[in-house]
């Protein structure tokens, strides 16, 4: 049976993993790990594409990403590659390194960012590379240490998760960490990684309730998340890039975006630059930074320097944008008043 193809488009959260082929080593020191890191960070960077969760175990590895400037199979692409070339010379090998194609499974994320993120910071405990929650803070192969503020990865997004737990920085922490200790006991997820139709009902437990009340559910292998979302992600894969492609086309860069969204907003350009907290000011700019990022596949690091802010500033403000933009089609306001 051939393989279906990937599934993804602008904003899609995915649940990536790969590992080692015949479930060899891809790490075998600290050394291994951190040129990894390295290539992933630079890669995450350059493309703009948000990591909020990741771990490195010794055979496999996971992450959390969303997609950013250019595709997910492009960023693994890349990160594998040169990773592997760089593997072999130093062990003077040959051949594959990471067992077929890497996995990746794209996330309803609503229901499982935060279950995603506590699973995947998880591993290390659950493949006995640590002993405890303790010892998980300190390791500093996962995101788990990035989050409760023991070490800092410029390339993944702390502040995004965290605002899921809480508003302020420490509330947040330990909210985190409360919600990170109650899985321990859960042991691994099939409903995460397992089959389509699994994943979609959350579990055993949920398909052999929804198989006895005769319902139907609609399931993919290449998607988490209810039977309404894989409906709507197997419609809409295609259509946001070609949106995408179609905006780019009609001129939509950052400039004409600037300009576009302060006159649908009643407001001057500069306006969106002044860092003003005037309430009308803060959500334009906020939707510039979800549109510019989000559906136009701008940079962070450009939107930031054009308003005068920190990467970090954008990314905050590119959840606020979404939020306050809700089912407003402000694409099709670009698009036809080109």
């Amino acid at each position: 049976m051939p393989r279906q193809s990937r599934i993804d488009a602008p904003g899609a959260l995915h649940h990536v993993m790969i590992r080692g082929i015949e479930r060899r080593e891809i790490f075998q020191d600290d050394k291994d790990r951190e040129s990894f890191l390295d290539r992933l960070g630079g890669i995450l960077l350059e493309s703009s594409t948000p990591c909020y969760a990741w771990s490195l175990l010794n055979n496999h590895a996971h992450f959390l990403l969303r997609t950013g400037q250019i595709s997910i199979s492009r960023v693994m692409r890349k990160l594998l590659t040169g990773y592997a070339v760089t593997f072999n010379r130093r062990y003077h090998r040959h051949g594959h390194l990471f067992q077929n194609r890497y996995k990746s499974i794209l996330c309803e994320e609503d229901a499982y960012l935060k279950e995603l993120v506590r699973y995947i910071h998880l591993n290390p405990l659950r493949a006995g590379l640590v002993k405890d929650l303790r010892e998980l803070g300190s390791y500093a192969y996962s995101g788990h240490c990035v989050l409760i503020g023991k070490k800092k990865r410029a390339w993944q997004d702390r502040d995004y998760v965290l605002r899921y737990f809480g508003q302020r920085e420490r509330e947040a922490r330990r909210g985190y960490i409360s919600f990170v200790s109650k899985g321990v006991e859960e042991g691994n997820r099939p409903d995460l990684v397992g089959g389509g139709l699994l994943r979609s009902v959350g579990g055993w437990k949920g398909l052999k309730e929804l198989r006895d009340s005769g319902k139907r559910v609609r399931a993919d292998e290449r998607i988490l998340g209810g039977t309404e979302f894989v409906e709507r992600v197997l419609r809409e894969s295609g259509e946001e890039w070609e949106r995408r492609s179609l905006l780019r086309q009609r001129g939509v860069n950052l400039k004409r975006l600037l300009e576009k969204l302060a006159d649908h907003f009643g407001l001057e350009t500069e306006d969106l630059k002044s860092g003003s907290k005037v309430p009308a000011v803060v959500k334009a700019r906020a939707v510039l930074c979800y549109v510019g990022v989000r559906k136009l596949g701008l940079t962070s690091v450009s939107v930031a320097k054009e308003l005068g802010v920190s990467p970090s500033a954008v990314s905050k403000s590119i959840v606020r944008g979404q939020q306050a933009l809700g089912n407003e089609a402000i694409e099709e306001y670009l698009l036809k008043s080109q």
